[in-house]
């Protein structure tokens, strides 16, 4: 099969398998054994877990970017552009590499179904392997066990807060959540742990395979010494960090990265404030990001979709509510996900929800989303299309209103496409 454009490849990809999602590596290890998938790397990063997974991959590949290393990284699902999954010393990549990789995959899965994620993982890796950077870091899509990125081995897993989601193909309970997200272990490897409450599964899991894990509130912490001020400490290092990304939340993701560098890097060889100005400029769209609009209230957009998420979107949002502004938030959610507990833990500063449908797999009416937490809250507003949502915000909220679109990475999509002058409409939006 051959296609010209990437458009093309994509829409193919969506009708190759009969489910979207489609947990085991058999079908993807044979396609990868014919493709000749060996290390893709002089050193690789698998991040698991449930929340700060794509911030931390952020960050990893920033700092050691910054500090000379040649670095690729895989993530998903993505706002605007299918290429920004894989990229290659920060820059995404091109149609006609992606185009290349998909032919090469192509060539070598004979008769194999590939679900739309197992296709696009496999072709990061084919190009990771051309590229052989200094590090890859790969993200896991769903759980770990069983996802298709498990067919690397990892020179360092990095398993970020583990928390409910996704309970149709994990489990029910943080215990059987972990112990899929603990697949990506291997006997005897480094893991940073940087939940600082972990289920007993993730525990067991360390233990059995005998990793050298560095676990947060053991082996490293933030102090907050003063309001502004954070310290990262660890045995051997005391580290003031800076607020790289917006949210305190990120403060404790980057504490993880830092953890994961000490066995990556020799960082006692760094100055520490050479170690601090390498996150400086990191940027990640689509958590907690101040959106340029026509709106007079400021507009921020948020992927969260979990309710962890939601308890770290409430902290970040209390600190800057302030004076006689309203917090207005649009939110437009996917069917699995729990609906009730996100607004649950947004619910005590929000001053108005508007909701919104999302017309898209999964995608909830506005009115069902309405019916899992009218109980819970008063609905503002209900909209069509997140456009509509936007004209009433025009005319409805002034410069001291905050206005948080958020719920899926969707809604924050449908959010940027609806933008006057946004980026151009391009490949398949945010697919999971």
């Amino acid at each position: 099969m051959h296609f010209d454009t990437l458009d093309q490849w994509l829409e193919w990809q969506t009708i190759l398998h009969g489910k979207a999602i489609e947990l085991g590596l058999d079908r993807v290890q044979q396609v990868a054994s014919r493709l000749e998938v060996g290390r893709i790397a002089r050193r690789v990063i698998i991040v698991a877990g449930t929340n700060g997974k794509g911030s931390t991959v952020a960050a990893y590949e920033f700092w050691l970017r910054q500090a000379g290393y040649s670095v690729a990284s895989y993530t998903s699902p993505h706002l605007l552009k299918y290429n920004e999954r894989i990229k290659n010393n920060l820059q995404a990549v091109s149609d006609s590499e992606l185009c290349l990789a998909f032919e090469a995959v192509e060539a070598a899965r004979n008769d194999t179904p590939l679900t739309f994620f197992e296709f696009g993982t496999l072709a990061a890796l084919y190009l990771c392997q051309q590229w052989q950077p200094d590090f890859a870091i790969l993200e896991v899509g769903l759980g770990g066990r069983l996802d298709a990125v498990n067919i690397i081995d990892a020179d360092l897993v990095h398993l970020t807060p583990i928390g409910i989601d996704h309970q149709a193909w994990l489990g029910d309970s943080r215990d059987q959540i972990g112990f899929e997200k603990a697949g990506v272990l291997r006997e005897g490897i480094p893991v940073v742990l940087n939940d600082p409450d972990p289920p007993q599964s993730v525990l067991r899991e360390i233990e059995r395979l005998a990793c050298n894990c560095l676990q947060c509130g053991r082996d490293y912490r933030l102090s907050e010494i003063e309001q502004d001020c954070t310290v990262w400490t660890n045995a051997d290092l005391r580290l003031p960090l800076d607020h790289a990304l917006p949210g305190k939340h990120q403060l404790h993701n980057l504490a993880g990265v830092i953890a994961g560098l000490t066995q990556l890097v020799d960082l006692e060889g760094y100055p520490t404030a050479q170690i601090n100005r390498n996150f400086q400029g990191l940027q990640l769209a689509g958590r907690m990001q101040q959106v340029a609009s026509p709106l007079a209230c400021r507009l921020y957009v948020d992927v969260g979709h979990n309710p962890d998420a939601a308890r770290a979107l409430a902290d970040s949002l209390e600190r800057m509510k302030s004076g006689p502004g309203e917090l207005v938030v649009l939110l437009g959610m996917l069917e699995d996900k729990r609906a009730d507990l996100f607004v649950e833990a947004l619910s005590p500063i929000v001053d108005r929800w508007w909701l919104t449908t999302l017309d898209c797999d999964r995608g909830l009416g506005a009115a069902d989303l309405k019916s899992k937490i009218g109980p819970q809250v008063d609905i503002d507003k209900m909209f069509d299309r997140v456009g509509e949502a936007l004209d009433h915000a025009l005319s409805s909220l002034g410069n001291r209103d905050i206005m948080l679109v958020t719920g899926s990475f969707v809604t924050v999509e449908l959010l940027l496409r609806a933008l006057p002058d946004s980026v151009e409409l391009n490949n398949y939006g945010s697919k999971y």
